[in-house]
């Protein structure tokens, strides 16, 4: 793999890829060109004409603009709709974030061929993502030393939560599987690396050697855009399709803030949760913690969906968070469930009626730094 090319695709988090028509180019460069110099509104106001012709471009980077609220006020919904729409025409970069919401969102098997085309391509984030499912056997076939292999090359790639999860592997999967994974992360390494030369190859068929390009500016807390020459053809991919999420193309390495697995449920099931949108880093303020409801005056409360909140190798230390979150609003009338898992004890807020009322508390713990995730 070439390691300069490399480097320009994984700095780059708004990208031109697309053939469009002169004016509509002009407007979306014009838009990369504003938001490189920090200005949002304009950036937004130019790519708003495009995106709603269809452009899969200015799509994606509306899509970012919704998603970081630059701009535009944060709607991840609308965020989500702009990126399967240009995911549909093959925009692989908005397939991958597409498929990142709709994990986050609790949407898993809608993600997970997003997410494995994604992972098959090198990007650390749905390597994570999907090796996690490996070692839970959840939606996916339980595969220990590709779940370790997975978690391996995340973890080479500095995704800071793979660290985590590789050290809780490294209690329940057996040395022979780790030692076997290790030539296993290897291939697909160097799978994924043949995949972004092939594109790379591509890339340089369609612009021709003395194509004019637009330098690449870094900065890790403001993705910057990529431009692509008025006229330039779209490298050659396949619409986007359940199996396929678009185009075989390279992707970005910035990383989500993933919360690290909890230990497995009897080696089945770990409390996995993308916590913050993918692809870029944002700071937010926490949201404040609801008032305590006064003890003696809340009704219980009863239905199928719960929230876990942990796994615990100390039992005690399942007590106390639950002390600490049962005034919230979220948790306030649950019932506290305790479930033992091997060595772990699971702690479980029930009595959600539907999936969306418990997807809706376990967001509002989530703002708040808690993390949590939706069962049944």
């Amino acid at each position: 793999m070439l390691r300069s090319a490399k480097a320009a695709w994984l700095a780059g988090a708004l990208v031109l890829t697309g053939m469009a028509a002169a004016p509509a180019m002009a407007e979306v460069k014009a838009g990369v060109d504003a938001w490189t110099a920090g200005d949002f509104a304009t950036a937004v106001r130019e790519w708003a004409g495009p995106a709603a012709e269809g452009d899969p471009d200015a799509q994606f980077n509306m899509g970012q603009a919704y998603r970081l609220g630059r701009g535009v006020e944060t709607d991840v919904a609308q965020a989500e709709a702009l990126y399967a729409r240009a995911a549909a025409q093959g925009h692989v970069k908005a397939a991958d974030n597409y498929g990142l919401l709709l994990f986050q969102r609790g949407a898993r098997e809608e993600a997970l061929p997003y997410i494995s085309a994604a992972a098959m391509r090198g990007d650390p984030r749905a390597q994570y993502v999907l090796g996690i499912a490996h070692f839970n056997g959840d939606l996916v076939k339980k595969d220990w030393r590709r779940a370790y292999a997975l978690l391996t090359l995340a973890n080479s790639a500095g995704l800071p939560q793979a660290r985590g999860a590789l050290a809780q592997m490294d209690e329940y999967i057996p040395l022979e599987d780790r030692e076997a994974a290790q030539p296993m992360a290897a291939a697909l390494k160097a799978e994924a690396e043949a995949a972004r030369a092939r594109q790379l190859a591509a890339v340089d068929l369609a612009l021709g050697t003395d194509a004019p390009t637009v330098p690449v500016v870094t900065t890790p807390a403001q993705p910057q855009p990529v431009a692509r020459p008025a006229g330039t053809p779209r490298v050659a991919g396949t619409a986007s399709t359940a199996g396929s999420a678009g185009a075989d193309y390279t992707l970005p390495s910035a990383q989500p803030t993933v919360v690290a697995a909890q230990k497995a449920e009897d080696l089945s099931r770990a409390a996995v949760t993308v916590a913050a949108a993918p692809e870029a880093t944002r700071v937010t303020t926490p949201a404040p913690q609801a008032a305590p409801t006064p003890a003696g005056t809340v009704e219980r409360l009863s239905g199928p969906w719960k929230v876990q909140l942990g796994a615990f190798g100390v039992p005690g230390n399942a007590e106390k968070l639950w002390s600490q979150l049962a005034g919230r609003s979220e948790i306030a009338g649950r019932e506290r469930v305790l479930l033992k898992s091997g060595r772990l004890t699971r702690l479980l807020a029930g009595g959600y009626a539907s999936r969306e009322d418990a997807s809706a508390a376990c967001a509002s713990l989530k703002r708040s730094g808690q993390a949590c995730l939706v069962t049944r």
